[in-house]
């Protein structure tokens, strides 16, 4: 098939960034693919962040073509022109918030006109974390261009066919992020990174409110007091809210000294250090449709603790591959985290990792887009 991509790609950074990297590069073994990404994908004033392109360090590159900004109109028509020029026989739309409704909307409605181009919206979520009045709105008229739909999880596939109950559409669940690299031993990005702890426990990602980070702190707190005193909360991800509230809050809590923040957007290049330093990656998501952070943990084969929220609990295997606690529940996660060391979980996990990760494959991606549109 002839293939072309429309949405955020290298060199914009972020989860979605990278999975259209890593699925255009898993495409093009049996496809033809040409990616267009945005030259702006936010306005300045909606991105909390400090840029929107990747750092330095990149792993995985992909040709593409930054040619929408999802503020213009006319680079949406102009983006509509030449994929109809090129006459795809599938275009595919990374799909993650209801702002690129109007641009996706405006040139999967341009393209279908009077031609068999397909169109496949590969939802990463269908409504936001944080919603806003008119999200639905705005999801529906865009699916209505849609022939397609890949959701990734059962919460996904849920919020899709509320909106379109007979959406042809197929449940891959989140590929593994293997853009990564490998591990490393975990004494050397222990010195890398400067930790002296013995048990090391992760968050990883973007800080935001619904990804419970306060709940985590508390839970921290517990753990310490508890008796596991030689622990070390790595907190690593750019902060799209206020920093000082989550460093006050550990200070209120008497853990400052037990837990290290990188307040950045971490390089691909590094991320193996801090993921190989781990123990255990924690997830205390407040809400969730699924999550890449998962994926990129088994990546290093890491066990995971997360909330029972979303889609986590179909990929994170309660006392298989890690724990799933009840979100907003910072007693029940310290109870997980004290069983994960007391119980000495970490080699049986891993073990148990290193084969359910296997149906976690970019392969699966590629052979469900196929059967749809055959």
């Amino acid at each position: 098939m002839k293939i072309i991509i429309v949405g955020p790609a290298y060199p914009l950074r972020g989860g979605i960034a990278h999975h259209t990297n890593l699925l255009s590069r898993a495409l093009a073994g049996r496809h033809s693919v040409h990616v267009i990404t945005f030259r702006r994908q936010y306005p300045s004033l909606l991105f909390p962040g400090t840029t929107q392109k990747e750092v330095a360090g990149e792993l995985v590159r992909i040709d593409t073509e930054a040619r929408l900004d999802s503020m213009n109109p006319f680079t949406w028509i102009s983006v509509a022109r030449q994929i109809r020029h090129e006459n795809p026989d599938l275009v595919i739309f990374p799909y993650s918030l209801p702002f690129f409704a109007p641009c996706y909307a405006t040139i999967a409605g341009l393209i279908r006109r009077g031609r068999a181009t397909r169109t496949l919206f590969l939802c990463h979520n269908i409504l936001p974390h944080e919603r806003h009045f008119g999200d639905k709105f705005f999801a529906r008229r865009m699916f209505a261009f849609a022939d397609f739909y890949i959701v990734q999880s059962n919460e996904v596939r849920r919020e899709l066919l509320a909106l379109v109950p007979n959406a042809k559409h197929a449940l891959v669940h989140h590929p593994i992020y293997d853009m990564f690299g490998k591990a490393i031993p975990k004494d050397y990005a222990r010195r890398q990174l400067g930790i002296q702890a013995s048990h090391v426990i992760l968050y990883f990602g973007y800080i935001r409110k619904y990804k419970g980070l306060g709940s985590l702190l508390k839970a921290t707190h517990k753990v310490i007091t508890g008796g596991e005193r030689d622990l070390l909360l790595l907190v690593v991800g750019e902060f799209y809210e206020d920093e000082s509230h989550y460093r006050a809050q550990a200070a209120g809590l008497g853990i400052s000294r037990d837990v290290q923040f990188i307040p950045q957007y971490v390089p691909q290049n590094e991320v193996a250090t801090y993921f190989s330093a781990a123990d255990v990656v924690v997830l205390p998501y407040l809400s969730a449709s699924q999550s890449g952070i998962v994926q990129v943990a088994y990546n290093f084969d890491k066990p995971v603790i997360a909330t029972s929220v979303g889609g986590l609990a179909e990929v994170v295997l309660d006392g298989t591959t890690g724990f799933i606690v009840p979100p907003d529940d910072a007693d029940a996660l310290a109870t997980a985290i004290q069983r994960f060391y007391l119980e000495q979980k970490e080699d049986e996990f891993t073990r148990n990792i290193q084969r359910e990760k296997q149906k976690y494959s970019w392969e699966t991606m590629v052979t469900a887009i196929e059967s749809l549109c055959q």
